[in-house]
């Protein structure tokens, strides 16, 4: 049974999250930060029942664009850690950490498949290779020359 005092928490958070995203982010980001919320909402122990949302939603989005390069210039969209601590009101060492706590909880890493955007899983330099007998070695290898 659901608990009403969760799913408004989540209905918050999904608000706080969407909010964000609409404003500095695109669709793509927006998806991925609502899929994380949902899946947050389905653990045992509801993560975000405790501490302030505007840290869970700042956290969730610093995760997120960790693992897709938000945070590098050279790619878009790009938005800095202190844009998103202003936008939520929070300290920038509190989003990190909590940003490191749910990479830590769902095993998040660069081109992580689950989490990735389209943009990361399309440039994942990983795609192309294939592994023989232990080797790795790229996919183009394996190609008949005519």
């Amino acid at each position: 049974m659901k608990d009403p005092k969760m799913l408004e928490k989540k209905e918050q958070l999904l608000q706080l999250v969407k909010g964000f995203c609409e404003q500095y982010l695109d669709e793509d980001y927006e998806q991925l930060s609502c899929k994380m919320v949902e899946k947050l909402g389905r653990k045992r122990t509801v993560p975000f029942m405790t501490g302030k949302l505007e840290v869970w939603a700042a956290g969730i989005i610093h995760a997120i664009g960790t693992v897709n390069f938000l945070f590098d210039k050279n790619f878009e969209p790009y938005v800095s850690v202190h844009d998103i601590c202003g936008y939520f009101g929070t300290a920038q060492s509190t989003t990190s950490q909590k940003s490191k706590s749910i990479r830590d909880m769902f095993k998040m890493g660069y081109f992580n498949d689950e989490f990735a955007t389209k943009r990361s899983q399309q440039n994942n330099p990983f795609n192309n290779l294939v592994s023989i007998n232990g080797f790795i070695v790229p996919a183009d290898f394996l190609k008949n020359k005519e």
